[in-house]
């Protein structure tokens, strides 16, 4: 089928254009002539539609993605075939690729990274639970609204070829294998951990403005991705706090044990960064470009084994000898204990520096400055290349000072950053404490609104599956409603991540039932019964039916509805007209049209006009409906009949499926 304009694919879905290409996938952005709304349509690439068990896994992929329902995450709504053209219907989401905002900006802000990032591992870390690995965490498939919403689409997708495929394939992955975990990258068995390893690299994309790997092929960037080590980060970007550093460099952990256990696990110490707060210990210790101590002293000793005690002894004799091994023992011990300093204080600095306790001397951490006169806390941050806006607030704190700051102490800072200052008035009510307020039932965006309407932040955020709310709805807060905190207090919020995955029930095999009867046991599996759709066939009968779709046997949601297929008996089409013709050029004809010819050698009547070896009748007549497969007789007359002087007709009749008369 050739797409273009205006092309209609599953009788609902009308093509306007083109807007992405994928390595597997045209994507189209189409209306849905049905619900009257912007569509995507991930169009299958004509070359893989031919593949039967990669249509399959498509489909089963394209499933598993619609039971996701996150408001991180494209929904997708729909999935079909027509004339041959496999596609998926996505939300039509108005924004820009990352991967595009990257090419035309460059690298971005690390508080935005972060921000990016904590969104995308928040779709992450509900998939996975979910059962669903991405397995293509890469920009392109990160889009971002004009309002700044993340979303992360394909998932599932990449699932549907392996990793040899993806290696292998020509112009398809070069993007994908940039972003390829090491596990996956060797065709390993990948979990959600390969996911984080790839949005790892995503970010160090975000803040230095290029992936850690690149190569001329994707073999050979895979296999950097096995064996080599990236840059560190802020040797690309010095400006890129350490924290930051820190988080990435835990991600793309070689070993899936060392990275970050879970896509939730980022998410959090990604939101601490945004916070200012110190990050999960095992991420702190985990500084850039310090070589272990093991590894430290591994080099030491090797450099004082140059020199070996037999070559000593040959040299010195005896007993200088002895004394030149007493003289390198103890200066290796020396060098050793020097060694172990050095490494202690500078994974002690970095790591007291991160955690907030020793101030960047770059001016890369927001100092804390509550409590100071506006003119000293202006001048402070002016003084490290930050831009200054000033609040005026109600507060019963002296007025002219500092009440309350965004970012919060201790937040990463980038050069030429604006930083809000809010000054008190002097006019306020005291504020010792807040009421919290109940922020249950609402949305995300909105119970921060009204916590921050109050002088309180979100502190801690989970996620868990719920039957009663809606994806991105607080569900518990803690503290309570009408719990007494001091102001800019933290509120931690537990947020529904929507109903929980349906269960999966195979289809049932219902060939050769009555409509009413597959139906029947269909709803006693817990399906639902879809469109019911006639097609001829030549092995059931008439009103049975032929099968389902999804076929019988494959592995579907409970409450999915699934259309019968019902026969409607064999194919009918015109039996051809062939009188006149050769015997051969009969029987061709009609096995061409489906049917199946049966010869009659016999001549034409008495005083009737015939051609040896030419058909004179045939029956059916021509222009009669005959069903696929049935027989059509032809009377053929043979070719060594001769006439007769009887008075009356002498005729010869031989039957016969082949051969000639």
């Amino acid at each position: 089928m050739q797409l273009a304009p205006g092309t209609i694919l599953g009788g609902r879905y009308e093509l306007s254009h083109q807007i992405a290409r994928g390595g597997m996938a045209d994507v189209y952005r189409a209306r849905d002539r049905q619900l009257d709304r912007p569509v995507a349509l991930k169009v299958l690439f004509p070359e893989l539609s031919v593949d039967r068990a990669f249509v399959e896994r498509f489909r089963r992929e394209a499933q598993a993605a619609a039971n996701l329902s996150h408001p991180h995450i494209v929904p997708v709504f729909d999935w079909g075939e027509d004339s041959g053209v496999y596609f998926i219907v996505m939300e039509f989401v108005d924004g820009r690729p990352l991967s595009a905002i990257l090419h035309s900006t460059g690298a971005l802000a690390s508080a935005r990274a972060a921000a990016i990032a904590a969104d995308v591992a928040n779709a992450l870390g509900y998939a996975h639970r979910n059962g669903v690995v991405h397995r293509d965490v890469k920009p392109g498939n990160v889009l971002i609204t004009d309002e700044g919403l993340v979303k992360v689409t394909d998932f599932g997708i990449a699932r549907a070829v392996n990793t040899t495929e993806s290696l292998t394939q020509t112009g398809a992955v070069m993007g994908t294998a940039a972003y390829f975990s090491p596990e996956q990258a060797q065709g390993h068995p990948v979990d959600g951990r390969s996911d984080v390893y790839s949005l790892g690299v995503v970010l160090y994309e975000m803040v230095t403005g290029q992936p850690p790997f690149t190569g001329d092929t994707p073999v050979a960037v895979a296999s950097k991705h096995v064996r080599e080590f990236p840059v560190p980060v802020r040797e690309r970007n010095p400006v890129v706090p350490v924290g930051m550093e820190a988080v990435i460099m835990r991600a793309l952990a070689k070993s899936p044990a060392e990275r970050y256990a879970s896509a939730d696990d980022l998410q959090a110490d990604l939101v601490r960064f945004q916070e200012g707060a110190p990050l999960a210990a095992s991420t702190a210790t985990q500084m850039v470009g310090i070589p272990p101590a093991t590894t430290a002293l591994g080099a030491v000793d090797s450099r004082t084994q140059a020199l070996s005690p037999s070559m000593a002894a040959a040299q010195h004799g005896p007993t200088e000898a002895d004394e030149a091994r007493e003289r390198r023992r103890t200066g290796l011990y020396v060098g050793i204990l020097g060694v172990l300093v050095i490494a202690l204080a500078v994974v002690s600095f970095f790591l007291l520096r991160s955690l907030g306790f020793i101030s960047s001397s770059q001016g890369t951490s927001m100092p804390s400055l509550v409590g100071e006169p506006y003119a000293s806390a202006y001048s402070t941050l002016t003084a490290d290349g930050m831009k200054v806006k000033e609040k005026k607030v109600a507060s019963s704190d002296v007025a002219g000072t500092v009440v309350r700051t965004s970012p919060r102490s201790g937040a990463p800072l980038s050069a030429g950053q604006t930083v809000t200052l809010y000054v008190s008035t002097g006019n306020g009510p005291p504020a010792a404490s807040v009421k919290v307020p109940d922020v249950r039932n609402l949305s995300y965006s909105t119970a921060v609104e009204t916590l921050n309407a109050v002088h309180l932040q979100v502190g801690s955020r989970s996620y868990v599956s719920s039957k009663s709310a809606a994806a991105g709805i607080v569900m518990r807060q803690s503290p309570g409603p009408g719990a007494s905190v001091r102001a800019n207090s933290t509120i931690n919020l537990v947020i529904s991540n929507g109903p929980p995955a349906p269960q999966q029930v195979a289809v049932p095999y219902v060939r050769g039932e009555t409509p009413a009867a597959a139906g029947a046991k269909l709803g006693q599996a817990g399906f639902e019964v879809g469109s019911i759709v006639d097609r001829a066939s030549v092995n059931v009968k008439r009103g049975l039916v032929i099968g389902t779709n999804p076929p019988a046997g494959t592995p579907e949601p409970s409450g999915t509805a699934v259309n019968l297929i019902v026969s409607t008996g064999p194919s009918q089409s015109p039996v051809p007209d062939v009188v006149g013709e050769t015997q051969s050029l009969a029987e061709s004809t009609l096995t061409q049209a489906g049917f199946t010819p049966v010869v009659v050698c016999q001549a034409p009547p008495f005083g009737s006009s015939g051609t040896p070896g030419d058909v004179w009748k045939q029956s059916p007549q021509p222009g009669t409906q005959g069903s696929a497969g049935s027989q059509v007789t032809i009377y053929v007359d043979p070719t060594s009949s001769t006439p007769t002087t009887s008075t009356l007709p002498t005729t010869t009749t031989t039957t016969t499926s082949s051969g000639s008369c």
